[in-house]
C-alpha cells in the first residue's frame, strides 16, 4: 500500500439537517402509499396490481425484494472483513440462474392464473403438500423481516450515533412504517418504492467511492496491491467443510440459493405474476439479475475503496471498530461521518428505503399467501365481497407487523456477520420449499409423503451445518455448504420416500410410513450429534 496522496476525511456529527431528510424520506413513503391506496379496490389489485406491470418494474422490484438492507451492508462489510470472493462468484453466478428460472421454472407458473405459487403443488402432490410450503413461507418471511428490522437498527444506531439502547425503538419505527405502507398501497406501491430505493442506493455507492478517490488521491492510492494480513485464506477449491469461503463453494452455494428463492419464494413469484406473460417475466428477471449485478459490483467496489481508505487512515477509524472483526460497521460508519452533511442524510434515507422494500413486499406476500391458502380455504364466510376481503388483508398486515417487530429483538442471539446470519436464519427455508417444487415438477413418481418427509430431511441437514458449532461444541462449519446439503438430502430424500408404497393405501398407511421415517432421522440426527458432542 502506498503513502497517501491526499488527506483524511472531514468527520462530523449527524445533525439536524441529516434527520430532516430522513424524516421527510419516512413521509413521503406513506404518501406513495396512501397515494395507491386509492387505486385498490379488489385483491386482485392489492396482491398482482392488475397482471399488467412492465417487465423493467417488476424486475427492479425482484431485485429490491429479494437484495435488501442485508446485502447493501453486508456485503461491503464481507469485503472489508474477509475479501473479494463472494461477490465475484456471486456475479459469476447470475448468467446460470437466469437460464434456469427463465427457461425451465417461469414457464411452469405463468401456465396458470394464480395468486401463490402454492396452488401449482396442490395440483401434483396434493393439499397437504401446498398447506405444509405455505406454512414454511409464512414462518421464512416473519424471520427475514424481523432480520431486516434488526439490522437496519443496527445500522442506523451505528450511523446515528444513538445508545444501542435505542435499536428496538428503532427497529420498532421502521416495522411502523413499512406496516402502513404495505396496507395502504398494495404491490403496486411496493414496487414503484423499488426504483427509489435502487436510484438512492447507487447513489450511496458511486458518492463513496468517489469521495475516496478523490481524498486519497487517485484509485491507484487506495487500490490494494496485496492481499490484507487480516484476510483470511480464501482458495478456488477446497474440500475442507471449515473453510469458510471458498470460489467454487461460494459459486455453488449462491447458484442454489438464487434458483432456489427465484423458484419457490412466493416473493419473487409474485414479481411474475405482475407481468402478462412468461416472455415478460423471462424480461423480468432479466431485469431483476442485471440490476443485482451492477449493486453487487458496485458494493464490492466500495468495500474496496473503504479498505484500502482505513488502511491509508487507520485513525479515522472510531475506538471498537476495526476491519478485522468490525467490517460491516465501517461502511455505515463512513456514511454518517464522512459524507458532507445532508448528503449523508439522504444516503441514510436510501438505507431506510432499502429497509422498507425488503419489509414491505415481504408482508404483501405473507397476506397473498395467508388469505389464499389458509383464510381463504378454511376460514371465509360465503358471501364475502371483494371489498371485505381487501379490507381483512389489511388488517392482517398489522398483525404481521407486530410479530416482526417482536421477532427482530431475537436476532441479536445468532453469530456471524450479516451475510453468515442472513444464510443460517432464511436462506435454511428455501432450500426444502424449493424441494416441494422441484418434485412436484420434475419429478413424476413424486408422492406427497415423500416430498413433505424429503423437505423435512433437507430442513434439518440445513439446520444442522448452520449451527454445528452450537449444536456439537465443534468447530463451526462454512454457511456455504448450509445449501448444497440441505438440497441434496431434500431432493434424495423426497425421491426415497416417494417410491414407499403409500400410493392408494389410505391416509393411515401414509402416516405410519411418516412416522417411522421422522423416527429414523431422529435417531440418524442423535447418532451424529452424540458423535461428535
Amino acid at each position: 500500500m502506498t503513502s497517501p496522496a491526499g488527506s483524511a476525511l472531514a468527520s462530523h456529527a449527524f445533525g439536524a439537517f441529516d434527520w430532516a431528510i430522513v424524516a421527510a424520506c419516512g413521509v413521503g413513503l406513506l404518501g406513495i402509499g396512501f397515494f395507491y391506496s386509492r387505486r385498490q379496490r379488489t385483491t386482485e389489485d392489492y396482491f398482482v396490481a392488475g397482471r399488467n406491470q412492465r417487465p423493467i418494474l417488476a424486475g427492479v422490484s425482484l431485485f429490491a425484494a429479494l437484495f435488501t438492507l442485508v446485502a447493501f451492508i453486508g456485503v461491503p462489510g464481507e469485503v472489508v472483513q474477509n475479501g473479494p470472493v463472494l461477490v465475484i462468484a456471486s456475479v459469476a453466478v447470475l448468467p446460470f440462474s437466469y437460464f434456469v428460472l427463465g427457461r425451465f421454472l417461469i414457464p411452469a407458473f405463468m401456465k396458470h392464473p394464480i395468486t401463490s405459487g402454492y396452488e401449482l403443488l396442490e395440483s401434483r402432490l396434493g393439499r397437504p403438500v401446498r398447506l405444509a410450503a405455505s406454512i414454511t413461507f409464512i414462518c421464512v418471511r416473519l424471520v427475514w423481516m424481523a432480520l431486516i428490522l434488526y439490522a437496519a437498527s443496527a445500522v442506523l444506531v451505528n450511523v446515528t450515533g444513538c445508545d444501542r439502547r435505542w435499536m428496538p425503538a428503532i427497529g420498532a419505527a421502521i416495522g411502523v412504517v413499512s406496516t402502513l405502507y404495505t396496507l395502504a398501497g398494495g404491490i403496486e406501491a411496493v414496487m414503484t418504492t423499488a426504483v427509489l430505493e435502487f436510484a438512492l442506493l447507487l447513489l450511496g455507492a458511486i458518492l463513496t467511492v468517489a469521495l475516496v478517490t478523490y481524498r486519497a488521491g487517485g484509485v491507484m492510492a487506495w487500490w490494494p496491491d496485496h492481499a490484507p494480513a487480516h484476510w483470511a485464506p480464501q482458495p478456488f477449491f477446497s474440500a475442507d467443510p471449515h473453510i469458510r469461503l471458498t470460489a467454487v463453494g461460494t459459486f455453488i452455494s449462491y447458484f442454489i440459493s438464487t434458483v432456489c428463492a427465484g423458484g419457490s419464494d412466493q416473493v419473487a413469484i409474485q414479481r411474475y405474476l405482475t407481468t402478462r406473460d412468461a416472455a415478460s417475466a423471462r424480461r423480468a428477471v432479466l431485469f431483476g439479475h442485471l440490476t443485482v449485478g451492477v449493486i453487487l459490483l458496485s458494493l464490492g467496489l466500495v468495500g474496496t475503496a473503504l479498505l484500502g481508505y482505513y488502511r491509508l487512515f487507520p485513525g479515522e477509524l472510531p475506538p471498537g471498530l476495526d476491519l478485522a472483526r468490525g467490517g460491516d460497521g465501517v461502511f455505515p460508519y463512513f456514511l454518517s461521518h464522512a459524507l458532507p452533511p445532508g448528503v449523508s442524510g439522504l444516503v441514510v434515507a436510501g438505507l431506510l428505503t432499502s429497509a422498507v422494500s425488503g419489509v414491505s413486499p415481504s408482508i404483501n406476500s405473507v397476506i397473498a399467501v395467508a388469505h389464499q391458502e389458509l383464510i381463504g380455504r378454511f376460514g371465509r364466510a360465503a358471501g364475502q365481497t371483494g371489498a371485505t376481503d381487501l379490507r381483512f388483508a389489511r388488517q392482517l398486515a398489522l398483525l404481521i407487523g407486530a410479530a416482526i417487530i417482536l421477532g427482530s429483538l431475537a436476532m441479536g442471539r445468532v453469530q456471524g456477520n450479516l451475510v453468515e446470519v442472513s444464510g443460517k436464519t432464511v436462506n435454511i427455508f428455501f432450500y426444502p420449499i424449493f424441494g416441494l417444487f422441484f418434485m412436484a415438477l420434475f419429478v413424476r413418481f413424486a408422492t406427497a409423503m415423500g416430498a413433505i418427509v424429503g423437505a423435512l430431511y433437507g430442513l434439518t441437514a440445513g439446520a444442522v451445518v448452520g449451527y454445528w458449532d452450537v449444536l456439537t461444541g465443534a468447530p463451526k462449519l462454512s454457511f456455504q455448504w448450509i445449501g448444497p446439503t440441505s438440497l441434496l438430502v431434500t431432493l434424495v430424500a423426497g425421491c426415497l420416500f416417494s417410491l414407499l408404497p403409500t400410493k392408494g393405501r389410505g391416509k393411515s398407511v401414509a402416516w405410519a410410513w411418516s412416522g417411522g421415517a421422522l423416527a429414523l432421522l431422529a435417531l440418524a440426527l442423535r447418532c451424529i450429534l452424540h458423535r461428535e458432542a
